[in-house]
């Protein structure tokens, strides 16, 4: 059982990690096209410019299936911080450590970029997400009821300051 996190685009991995957003969150949150849609949508812009050194993209894949990814888009790293996006597990590798591994490359990556903040956009109730957040520094820096992903949700922002 080969499992391995790649860097940069691998075929399927649009798809695969916007069939994961769609399931879990319509499962667990009830979230419906609108968010699934919206994922496909961004992911393809971000990896259709994806550019190596101001952006990072990993996913972790097992016997050639994508079972989760996480992106670093940097475009906006100068003013706002770069932003950690589409972190996903598939039920196949959560709770393997993988996780972790995945954010750390993400942290990493930000300090070789130089980059002074990273921050991301979730939503209360994700508490295994929460918890990695909070293990690699992250801090709740605002919160307020929105619909971003296409239904009401306590939405919150954590950054990182490097």
């Amino acid at each position: 059982m080969t499992q391995v996190i790649a860097k940069g685009y691998v075929p399927g991995a649009i798809g695969r990690i916007a069939e994961l957003h769609g399931r879990y969150y319509s499962e667990h949150w009830g979230f419906g096209l609108y968010f699934e849609a919206k994922v496909a949508t961004e992911m393809s812009e971000f990896l259709s410019s994806l550019d190596k050194n101001r952006d990072g993209f990993w996913t972790i894949c097992k016997e050639s299936r994508v079972e989760g990814a996480l992106a670093i888009d940097g475009a906006k790293a100068g003013s706002e911080g770069a932003h950690l996006r589409w972190f996903i597990l598939s039920s196949a590798v959560r709770g393997s450590g993988y996780g972790s591994k995945l954010m750390e490359k993400a942290v990493d990556f930000c300090k070789r970029c130089g980059y002074r903040q990273v921050y991301l956009w979730t939503f209360d109730g994700l508490h295994a997400a929460r918890h990695l957040y909070k293990k690699f520094g992250f801090r709740l820096s605002e919160q307020h009821e929105g619909t971003q992903w296409g239904t009401k949700v306590l939405e919150q922002k954590f950054v990182l300051q490097l």
